[in-house]
């Protein structure tokens, strides 16, 4: 079924070559046998974990869960070291999925598409590379992640800087060496919560530069357990499918109905456990209505904030690091190693940059009011252009020219956070409006792999060439979104959740908040439906008349 729309190169053009790129490259050219050419900016696989390469990179769900489910033989002959795996062993883990399906043949790296154009003649997309490339095909998918766009910093003279910057989010593969060094680190977001703690331990003076302070609590990590792994392996079905049918994607089962509904020892005690346990439980794990009721977030803000105080041997430093005046959970919780330690060392101090932020970057150092902190290296952990950034970097136009920004210019609009009207075949992997940051990422990506992968051979079966979410659809979904988020305290914060860190973009919820299992529900009904929600039809693919004349196939509905 290769290749039915003569005038496309390809059958399939997918953009990444993270998780999501690699397992939609295995599925259409080895399962479905379809032409798929991929594109990668890197030098190699990995995606997220191919750039950053930051100190204390890591994961932040279990590595047993934080891995593929597509072929059972992967599950059980990898080994994991670590209960979260490190950006090291995440990016051999995908270099060793690359290897044993001989998937790089099939992936041009070095190569950034610039240029994504619908042709409404022929039903094709041409997509172009920064190496001149052109390649029409008749699908493109995009598994350029969420948080692959750094946020540019909102305050200049960066490039007047005569030491050293480094970039979280594109860490130089050598890496970096701060011993003796005088270091800024800009932003106190997940990823400066991870390198912090190393960056402390080798510099002769840290300042960090802190706007939101951040509810982090512990990972909980250490070396795996090799009775649990092999209990996990033994039933890896089960674990796979309790995991798809919860809130996270991952297997938890304690959560309690109401942080109001007990008294304060007993909600003490959940919260000690929960805090001891590690990873996403305090958040996920604890009480249902602390996304929902202000008066519960604050039973466990409050918790956290007591944590914070009994950690942090300075009441100054601790009352700058304590967040307040927005609910938990509703920017994504960081979890951290030792982050609150850090700054007991006298050679690390935080500096509050809300009431007075950064004025500028000096030749020598960070510019705040009229004290400039000298320093030898600036780290920005500034965040990320999150969710539609990605998307927006590569200049993607739909039916009659539409530019994808253009769209959005009111907020992202998308049909199950996976396709737009007026971009037919058109595939965003965990796209805006869907679980995704709030869901196991691996696992929402084979969801979404094998809903774009499925769609593309219902059409095939049945000759059909394009499939677009109507615009009554895509309205509905925004909708509901929207409705959900706002029975959530999300709005009520500025995150990169609600597009509320970049200035000027649109403010509008990024996230499908109403759960994993929903959301797949959700999609197994339109898929049940003829895909429901979806207008399918045959290309305006131009054939040859008897005499020779070009006319145009029919479309249907």
């Amino acid at each position: 079924m290769s290749n039915t729309n003569s005038s496309a190169d390809v059958d399939v053009v997918v953009v990444g070559a993270g998780f999501a790129g690699l397992y939609a490259l295995r599925k259409l050219r080895d399962t479905m046998k379809l032409s798929t050419r991929v594109f990668e900016a890197g030098s190699d696989v990995g995606g997220t974990w191919f750039w950053n390469r930051y100190p204390g990179a890591r994961c932040d769900i279990e590595s047993v869960h934080y891995s593929y489910s597509f072929d059972e033989d992967l599950q059980q002959d990898w080994q994991w070291s670590e209960k979260f795996a490190g950006q090291p062993e995440i990016l051999r883990y995908l270099e060793h999925v690359a290897d044993r399906f001989d998937l790089r043949k099939d992936i041009t790296f070095g190569t950034r598409v610039i240029g994504v154009h619908w042709s409404d003649e022929d039903s094709v997309w041409t997509v172009r590379t920064d190496d001149g490339a052109v390649v029409r095909s008749r699908y493109f998918i995009s598994g350029a992640g969420n948080l692959s766009v750094p946020k540019t910093p909102e305050f200049g003279g960066i490039e007047n800087f005569r030491g050293e910057v480094l970039l979280t989010g594109n860490w130089p593969r050598e890496g970096a060496d701060f011993t003796g060094k005088r270091v800024a680190v800009i932003g106190t977001g997940a990823s400066a919560i991870q390198a912090i703690p190393f960056i402390a331990e080798d510099a002769a003076e840290l300042v960090v530069f802190q706007r939101t302070p951040n509810f982090a609590t512990p990972l909980g990590n250490g070396p795996i357990d090799p009775d649990e792994v092999a209990d996990i392996k033994g039933n890896y079905a089960d674990v796979r499918n309790a995991a798809r049918n919860h809130f996270l994607g991952v297997p938890f089962d304690q959560v309690q109905p109401s942080a109001l509904a007990v008294d304060a020892d007993e909600r003490r005690r959940t919260f000690d456990e929960r805090w001891n346990a590690g990873g996403f439980r305090l958040f996920i794990d604890s009480y249902q209505d602390i996304l929902f009721d202000k008066a519960a977030n604050d039973t466990i803000a409050d918790y956290i904030r007591g944590r914070i105080h009994e950690r942090v041997q300075d009441p100054a430093k601790a009352a700058t690091l304590a967040p307040t005046g927005y609910a938990y959970g509703t920017k994504r919780p960081p979890l951290e190693t030792n982050y609150y330690e850090a700054f007991n060392r006298d050679s690390v101090s935080v500096v509050d940059v809300k009431t007075t932020p950064i004025d500028e970057i000096t030749p020598t150092g960070v510019r705040v009011g009229d004290r400039v902190y000298e320093v030898d290296t600036i780290v920005l952990a500034t965040g990320f252009d999150a969710m539609t950034g990605p998307l927006m970097a590569m200049d993607i136009r739909g039916r009659g020219g539409l530019p994808l920004a253009e769209k959005w210019e009111h907020g992202p609009r998308t049909y199950l956070g996976i396709m737009v009207n007026e971009f037919p075949n058109l595939f965003v992997i965990t796209g805006p409006q869907s679980p995704s940051v709030l869901y196991n990422m691996p696992l929402a990506i084979e969801d979404h792999v094998d809903f774009a992968t499925d769609a593309i051979d219902y059409l095939d079966r049945r000759g059909l060439d394009v499939i677009e979410p109507t615009a009554q659809a895509e309205t509905d979904w925004g909708a509901m979104t929207n409705d959900i988020a706002n029975q959530t305290l999300l709005p009520e914060t500025n995150s990169w959740y609600m597009g509320a860190n970049i200035p000027g973009k649109p403010r509008a919820c990024m996230v499908y908040l109403g759960g994993a299992p929903t959301y797949r529900a959700t999609c197994e009904d339109v898929v049940a439906g003829g895909y429901s929600g979806f207008a399918l039809t045959r290309a305006e693919a131009r054939v040859a008349s008897p005499a020779g004349r070009v006319r145009r196939a029919s479309t249907v509905s």
